[in-house]
This record gives structure tokens, sequence and C-alpha cells, in this order.
């Protein structure tokens, strides 16, 4: 306890205020209690032995005020059986100040236990039900709205079965105990005690929707701040900044809204040490009343001096709790809040789910087989919170089909081209075999099994794909290699970028396989890390390898390393690819060509020149110098025209 009526009681409810103007006329449903207790019951032993000791130590706050008044009694009588009587009371009083500091240890230890655990369970729930969610999820949500459901959100939540929950029982239970012995001891006292209580509780919450105000708008600020920061502080938006020269103005800008946080901070100091100051002269005002009064009592001989100490000391236990209990519901309502917006992302359904009796894919499966296949994506409200997106309600209106009945066939070790322009659906298309998305109807089956049939394990083990921005985690190149497969040894790894055409590259780097390659791959040319991303699949060794336009936006000699890389990458695979380019697609075994989600033409590149259909007319278009056919994997000439490349 610090001063009169304690700081950290104060200080607790005090933030109860600043957080009540933010949960004022919300509301929790009784189905979000009953789960946040279900959640509970695995501690339902720890929070039994919690709230014993809670209940213990308030009993002991209550208990050490009435023994020195009798301390003081005994003094104030004098005698031989006094001084013993001195004596033992201070011993005891000694023991319950042990018994009180374990209490305190036994206290934290159960709440650090109860809130991590907490935190722990809901982290990992919800970390791993949002893994599961579909592609679009990603693209729509906030990524700082998310990351704070799994920070302050789950903080918030554990605070309940820590903070809020032991406050509760134990300014209950002192309130009670003190007051029962206060009236007890003087009734006169303990009512004039309290006359003071709304001189303090009414400026008090005046004050905190103020800070509430200024609170909120730091907030704001913060967040402002630290959207800058990332946006700015990536490698492509510090690129940005440094090419179009405006440093300074973001400098300018920056110090504009640090400047008025450090002002709020300076306001927000200002109201807190008045609340502060406040607190403690009504406290002491308090008892100087007590002192008064029960002084005059005292010397009029209507009640000991040593009760006057106890009613006292009892006054600085009794303010604490009925000024916190006073916003007890704002402390539930944030706590209970705070559960619900993590309820909010665990209830949202993942699109994509692995049926009860899913079984593998079969073993070297390589047929892959498109059977009228139509897909649309789905509205923001099946996929999204409005929460996560920042705004107040989301679309529900369906969009237009991307897939219009597709249906053909790769047998195994061909390679298919899906070329069309852009916004045709050849991506989609293709996000559909690894079940990126789930069809809307049809079917896409692999070695004759319905993907939707299978495992997602033995799924993600039979298809492998490379983007034309394929990731690297800010972690070593051997780390990113081994997420394909995590019991790879050094040796696989070396055999793998070497296949890859980067093994060389790599060797000569100071730390080899140890190098850091930095965020997204940055430290790496596009060429480079796109053979990374290759030796990443020639690890995995799939039977089946999705090119996801992997040659775009490479210069000619990238391109040319990149393309020797993916021919050893489909030597006897098969191979759906994505083509922005016409010496990636020139030697597949059959090209089909998509428009507004339809396959509208297939056959071979020369039959489709020869058809003079759209394949045609992009050929055309797009290839100012014909150049003739070549094995998959041999540069392209660099007599091609700029722009020589096929509509995506």
């Amino acid at each position: 306890m610090t001063g009169p009526m304690g700081g950290m009681a104060g200080w607790e409810m005090l933030r109860s205020m600043r957080r009540g103007n933010d949960l004022s006329g919300r509301k929790v449903g009784r189905q979000t209690a009953r789960r946040v207790f279900a959640f509970a019951r695995p501690y339902r032993r720890d929070i039994t032995v919690f709230l014993v000791t809670v209940v213990l130590d308030a009993i002991i706050g209550v208990a050490t005020p009435v023994l020195a008044g009798r301390v003081v009694n005994e003094i104030s009588h004098g005698g031989h059986a006094a001084v013993r009587a001195v004596v033992l009371t201070a011993v005891v009083i000694a023991g319950l100040a042990i018994a009180d500091a374990l209490l305190s240890l036994a206290q934290r230890w159960y709440s650090a236990r109860i809130g991590e655990g907490i935190i722990l369970n809901l982290r990992t729930q919800v970390y791993d039900h949002v893994q599961r969610m579909p592609l679009q999820f990603f693209t729509r949500t906030q990524t700082g709205a998310l990351v704070s459901r799994l920070n302050n959100d789950v903080l918030g939540a554990q605070r309940a079965f820590t903070s809020t929950l032991s406050g509760v029982v134990s300014n209950v239970i002192q309130l009670v105990l003190t007051a029962a012995v206060m009236f007890t001891l003087s009734w006169q006292i303990t009512v004039l005690s309290l006359v003071l209580l709304p001189v303090f509780v009414l400026p008090a919450r005046r004050i905190g929707r103020r800070l509430a105000d200024i609170t909120r708008e730091s907030y704001q600020l913060d967040a402002k701040m630290n959207a800058t920061m990332t946006e700015r502080f990536g490698v492509a938006g510090a690129l940005l900044v440094k090419l179009f020269g405006r440093p300074d103005v973001e400098a300018a800008r920056f110090a504009d809204r640090a400047t008025r946080v450090r002002d709020i901070g300076i306001e927000s100091a200002m109201y807190s040490r008045t609340f502060f100051v406040a607190m403690l002269l009504v406290a002491s005002l308090a008892q100087a009343l007590t002192y008064g009064l029960g002084g005059w009592y005292a010397v009029r001989g209507l009640i000991l001096p040593g009760t006057v100490v106890s009613l006292a000391l009892l006054l600085t236990r009794l303010y604490g709790p009925l000024t916190a209990l006073s916003n007890v519901r704002v402390d539930v309502m944030s706590a209970l809040v705070s559960f619900e917006r993590v309820f909010e992302v665990l209830d949202l359904e993942p699109a994509i789910r692995e049926v009860p009796d899913a079984r593998p894919v079969p073993r070297g499966a390589g047929r892959v087989e498109f059977r009228d296949v139509h897909f649309r994506y789905p509205s923001a409200s099946e996929v999204s919170l409005a929460s996560l997106e920042d705004v107040a309600m989301l679309d529900r209106t369906a969009s237009e089909p991307v897939l219009r009945g597709v249906s053909f066939t790769v047998e195994p070790g061909q390679m298919v081209a899906l070329v069309g322009p852009s916004g045709a659906g050849k991506s989609t298309t293709a996000m559909l075999l690894p079940r990126v998305y789930d069809v809307t109807d049809g079917s896409v089956l692999v070695g004759g099994v319905d993907v939707r049939d299978t495992t997602l394990a033995s799924l993600r083990d039979t298809i492998g794909v490379v983007t034309q921005d394929s990731h690297l985690f800010h972690e070593t190149i051997a780390e990113n290699l081994r997420y394909a497969r995590p019991d790879a040894t050094d040796e696989e790894l070396w055999a793998a970028l070497d296949r890859a055409q980067v093994g060389d590259l790599v060797r000569e780097l100071p730390d080899g396989l140890d190098t850091v390659v930095g965020e997204r791959g940055y430290r790496f040319s596009g060429g480079e890390k796109q053979r990374i991303a290759i030796a990443r699949i020639l690890l995995k060794a799939p039977s089946i390898v999705i090119l996801d336009e992997a040659t775009a936006h490479l210069d000619s000699e990238s391109e040319a390393a990149v393309q020797r890389a993916l021919s050893a990458a489909l030597t006897g695979r098969t191979a759906l690819v994505i083509a922005h380019r016409l010496s990636t697609v020139r030697d597949a075994d059959q090209i089909l060509v998509l428009d507004k989600g339809r396959i509208v033409e297939r056959g071979t590149h020369d039959d489709l020149v020869a058809a003079g259909g759209l394949y045609a007319e992009l050929y055309r278009t797009q290839f100012a110098v014909a150049d003739s056919p070549r094995p998959f994997g041999e540069a392209e000439p660099v007599t091609t025209a700029p722009g020589a490349e096929l509509v995506d």
C-alpha cells in the first residue's frame, strides 16, 4: 500500500475509468460468458487455490489494523500484563506479515501460471485457426488488427482470470470485513468517514472521461506512427522514399505526430497526478475526521484510544475497495469484450476443411483432372470480419464467377500451359489444385481422387508451387529450404541448390547455408531468389509442379538461369504452367487458352497459331519477332523485342 488509499488500488480504478468510456453501451452475451467459463475449466483447481490465497490475504489485511489498535489499548492500560500482551500481539502481527508475504508470492505464482497458460492456449488456438483461413482472408484483413488480436486482446482476456477476478473477490471480502469491523467499533465514525467518498468519486469520473479522450487520441496517433514506420522501414517503402526524394517531408510528418504524442503525454501525466493528489487529499481528510471525531470520543471515554487507531487504519482499506468496486462492471466488461474479440476470430469458419474420412493422395500420383469446374470468390462476409478490415459493415454481395465450366486432363509427366488475357482465371485455376481455394461446383482430381477427399498433408506433399514472387522468410537459406522438408541434411540442401543453378552463388557467401536472406529475400536478386525457391521445390520432390509465372519480371540472363533450374525441376513430373512468355510454353504437350473463365482454345503452339484464334492474336500482337521453337530450359534469344510476352 502506498499512501492512505494505496497507489495500486487507485491506479486500477483510474484505468477502469479510462476504459469505461470506450465500453459505454457495449453488451456481451451470456454465450460469451459461458464460453469463458468453459475455457477456464482446465485451470479450475489453480483458480480455486488462487482465490483461497486472495481470501486469506484480505482477512489478514483487516486483522492487522485491529491488532494495531489492541497494541495501543494495552499500552494505555500499562502494567506487567500489558507488556506481555503487547509483545504477544506484536508477534502475531509479525506472523501475519510473514503469512501475507508468503500468500502474496503464492498469489503471484498462481496468477502467472493461470494467466500465462491462458495466453498460451489462446494464442496457439488463434494462430492455428488463422493459418487455416482462406487466402482472401489475408488479402482483406489489416495485418496490424490481426496481430492485435493475438497480443492486446489475448492479454485483455488473460486479465479476466488474474487482476479482475482476484480484484473483485479481494475487494468484496475486504470491503465487507472492513465495514463490518468498523461499524462494530463505531458506526458514527464509520458513517462520517464515508461522507467524503462522493467528493472524490464524482470528480474522479470526470477526470477519467477526459483521460479516456486523450488516451484514445494517443492510441490513434501511435497506431498511425506504427503504420508509417512499418511501411517506410520495409525495403519497398524505403526504396520509394529514396527514389522520390521525400525523406525531409516524411521526417516532418512523423515529427508532427510525435510532437502531439508528447503533448498528450504531458497532459495525461498532469491529469493522472491531479487524480492521485485528489485521491490522497480526500483520503487524508477522511482520516483527519476519523482522528478528530474518534479522538473526541476517546477523550470523553466513549471509545478506547486503540479503537481510533484501528478505525483510521481500516479506513485506508475501505476507500480502495469501494472505488474499485464502483467500476467493477467496466473491469468485467473489458475482459469479456477481449474474450469476445478473440472468439470472433475463432468463430470464423475456415473455407478449407479436411473431411473426417480423408485419404492420402496415391503415392506418386501425377494425373490431374478438372471436371466442369466453376468457381467464384467468396464474399467479404464469408471470409472476413468488419473489425479486422476497419469498416462498418462487410460486403455481402456475391462475386461474379471466375471460372465457368473448365475441364481438362493432364496425364503423368505431361506439361500443360495456361495462357490468356489478364483476369482470365489462370492463377485461380492453378490454385484450386493444392486447395488454396475449393471449387464452387465441379471437381478437381489428383491421381483419380477428388482433392476435397484427400488429406491436406498428402496433397501438400504431392504438389509443389513456384510463383512469380516466391517468398523467402527472414531466416537462413537452410531454414528456408527446410521449410519444404525439415529432415533434409546439408548434403541434400547443397544437391538441391546445385540442381537449381544457385549452389555456386551460395558457396561464395561468407556464411553459406547460414546466410540470412533478409526481409522477403531482398538480399538476393529476383532470379537468385527464384532459383532458391526452385531448390526448395526440388528438395520437396513433388510429383506435380505448378509454375505461376515463375520467370515474370526477370531480365534475360536471370530468366535463362531460372529456366535451366526449372528444366531440372520439371523432369519426370506433371507440370501445370501459367505462362506469360512464349519460351515457357512453346513445347508444352498442351496449351489451354482461357478467356473470361472458359477454355476457348486448346492444342499445341503450332496448331493454335495456325488456327488463327485468340492465341494467334496474342502471339501476333505481343511478339514483333517470331523465334523458332527450342527445348524448354534453353535461354531466350536476346533479339526478342521488348514486351515480347503473352499477356497474363
